[in-house]
């Protein structure tokens, strides 16, 4: 009997090998020419080729040959050094073939050929600057990200007994970072939670939504009076801001069994509250307090309002990126109809249509950060959807979610 080593490369067990073997190597084919084939600078070489076709029909001479630069020059902006000087060989080398077939003295070809060459070098040292640009801002967004992440944590779909959604845009959009701020935590308190906006914008914007955040989540954990949270805040800025820096905010809680959210507001936008039955209106103070940083100039501590929040009910919190974005006619985003148009039982829905109308509404870009916190509190009797039930001697569209 033979042994298997002797059947050939054909034998059963040599092809499955000899397969992937070949698997392999097509696979780093393909590989290598889609690498290629991203980095090949198709539009400049088509532009040279283009060129040298019209020379070619016309036989024009020096009327086209200088117009042979645009390829190199092209190439620097979407392609690496390699592309760049691909491109220019190429157009060097048409440049001197085209030239000699017309019959172009030597004196101005040699002149043509010269400020190919040099145009495409400098195409080259662009191509390696603006892909060291780009390399930089990557490694900017990194960071920037990151810190973003750490300074506004994720909030998760579900915080004690409220489903939440989260919605945040930078004007900054390069950085993704910006001088809004939100958390929401829970707290042997209850659930507690801060929308807010610093004054200005930059850096020393994020430092401060930094130092607010921080406050916040510390102050919220020890202290049982929600108006001793927004004091130690208050004490905190006063220490750390200048005289013209404040931060407009809204501080809310839910007290554990409460059955009501408490609010102070001390001089930010009024929060937006959409009964079950899908009435929206807005929660102003019934005594309005200044922005954080600016008690010592107003004299008076800002008062705390006790919200009935039953099942059902969602409060939408924002900053006045939303509000004040405006449409090409000037005209303001109108949050509260939006809200009305948009809300469901699922908070994330409600606000990805916002965003979605919102961003539609500037044209695609907004112009100062952007924050939007919706809460709603789900009946206990909730397994899934809500069961839509009409009110009884309400309107047709009177309905409420339970």
């Amino acid at each position: 009997m033979s042994h298997p080593r002797d059947l050939g490369d054909d034998h059963w067990a040599v092809r499955p090998f000899r397969n992937r073997v070949a698997g392999t190597r097509a696979s780093a084919r393909r590989r290598a020419f889609a690498q290629l084939a991203a980095g090949t600078p198709v539009l400049p070489v088509l532009i040279v080729t283009v060129i040298a076709l019209v020379d070619l029909a016309g036989g024009a001479g020096m009327i086209w040959l200088p117009l042979l630069a645009a390829g190199p020059a092209l190439a620097a902006t979407t392609n690496g050094p390699r592309g760049v000087l691909s491109v220019g060989v190429l157009s060097v080398a048409l440049g001197a073939t085209l030239g000699i077939r017309d019959g172009v003295p030597g004196r101005e070809l040699a002149a043509v050929l010269s400020a190919l060459v040099a145009v495409t070098l400098a195409s080259g040292l662009a191509g390696v600057l603006r892909g060291r640009r780009e390399r930089v801002l990557a490694a900017v967004r990194s960071v920037a990200e990151t810190a973003q992440h750490a300074l506004l944590k994720p909030v998760p779909s579900t915080v004690g007994p409220f489903q939440v959604a989260v919605r945040y845009s930078a004007a900054a959009a390069e950085a993704r970072i910006g001088g809004d701020l939100y958390a929401l935590i829970p707290t042997p308190h209850g659930v507690r939670l801060i929308v807010g906006d610093v004054r200005g914008k930059g850096l020393p914007a994020v430092g401060t939504a930094a130092l607010v955040l921080g406050v916040f989540r510390e102050a919220a954990h020890d202290e049982p009076d929600l108006l001793a949270v927004v004091d130690r805040i208050e004490r905190s800025l006063a220490r750390n801001l200048g005289h013209d820096d404040f931060v407009t905010a809204v501080v809310a809680g839910y007290p554990q069994a409460a059955g009501h959210l408490e609010v102070v507001n001390c001089g930010h936008t009024p929060p937006l509250l959409v009964r079950a039955c899908g009435s929206v209106t807005p929660v102003e103070p019934a005594h309005p307090s200044p922005p954080l940083g600016l008690r010592a100039l107003a004299g008076h501590a800002p008062s705390l309002h006790a919200l009935p929040f039953a099942d059902g009910d969602q409060l939408l919190l924002y900053t006045d990126g939303v509000t004040e974005a405006r449409d090409h006619g000037r005209a303001f985003y109108p949050l509260a109809e939006g809200l009305e148009r948009h809300v469901s039982h699922e908070p994330a829905r409600t606000l990805d249509a916002l965003h979605d109308e919102l961003l539609a509404h500037v044209g695609g870009r907004l112009h100062d950060d952007a924050a939007l916190l919706l809460i709603r509190k789900p009946a206990a009797s909730e397994a899934g959807a809500p069961a839509e039930v009409t009110v009884p001697g309400a309107a047709p569209e009177a309905r409420c979610y339970l």
